[in-house]
């Protein structure tokens, strides 16, 4: 009994000793570290990473009460079958809308280009304009009645230009749906709007603005925005 008892005694004191090692030598390098180097050169890291999680978690936050208000918005609704319903219609409405699904109307710009003898129109100069009207704020593209979304193509093959793979010709009809002053001033900027600059290079183009536009919903021979390598993830 004794012995174990001496035994023990080293073995604590062999510990003791081990951790005050340790701790001195901890001491040691905090004190040759060189921290106000540390805190000048991560400074600058710091405020970037600061002001990137401020941003992230404004939209977060943004994002959160949306979210809050939509919630809010059913519970509300719940109480009736018929409101709930009319709810959800509204929503699938709204999308349809936003994913080019369905007709939609309403003021904006209409933009004819037309080949002549010295140029013809390319896939280049539909798309130029798409993103200047895109900017511009536009919430609906057609040309020559073929809806223009996120996902459409606007290709060249063998001079002849295909929108959405189906083939389109000059004259060339782009509607927009939109504010007719936002979208028309970014047009019709002296030099350097689309009209101006393409008609510099010999393009016939010319704009009007209309109060009630009719574009039709996206179409595709090949199916409606059918996804053949995006799958959806189960919960």
């Amino acid at each position: 009994m004794e012995k174990e008892k001496i035994v023990m005694s080293i073995t604590i004191s062999i510990v003791c000793t081990l951790l005050v090692a340790i701790m001195f030598a901890q001491f040691k390098t905090v004190e040759e570290t060189d921290i106000t180097g540390i805190e000048s050169a991560r400074e600058e890291e710091l405020r970037t990473m600061l002001a990137s999680w401020k941003s992230k978690y404004e939209e977060t936050n943004k994002k959160l009460e949306e979210t809050n208000e939509k919630i809010d918005e059913y519970k509300s609704k719940t109480a009736s079958v018929e409101e709930t319903t009319q709810l959800l219609n509204e929503e699938v409405i709204q999308t349809n809308k936003l994913v080019g699904k369905s007709d939609v109307t309403g003021e904006g710009v209409i933009i004819n280009l037309l080949d002549n003898e010295n140029s013809q129109i390319r896939d280049k100069d539909l798309l130029y304009l798409v993103n200047e009207l895109r900017l511009a704020g536009a919430e609906a593209i057609s040309i020559n009645d073929k809806r223009i979304i996120n996902m459409s193509e606007i290709v060249m093959v063998n001079d002849t230009i295909l929108i959405n793979t189906q083939r389109v010709s000059s004259p060339y009809t782009v509607k927009a749906i939109g504010n007719q002053k936002y979208l028309s001033s970014a047009l019709s900027f002296k030099n350097s709007g689309y009209i101006d600059k393409y008609t510099s290079l010999g393009k016939t183009v010319n704009m009007t603005v209309e109060k009630n536009i009719k574009i039709q919903a996206y179409n595709n021979e090949k199916g409606l925005m059918d996804f053949r390598y995006a799958k959806e993830v189960k919960q």
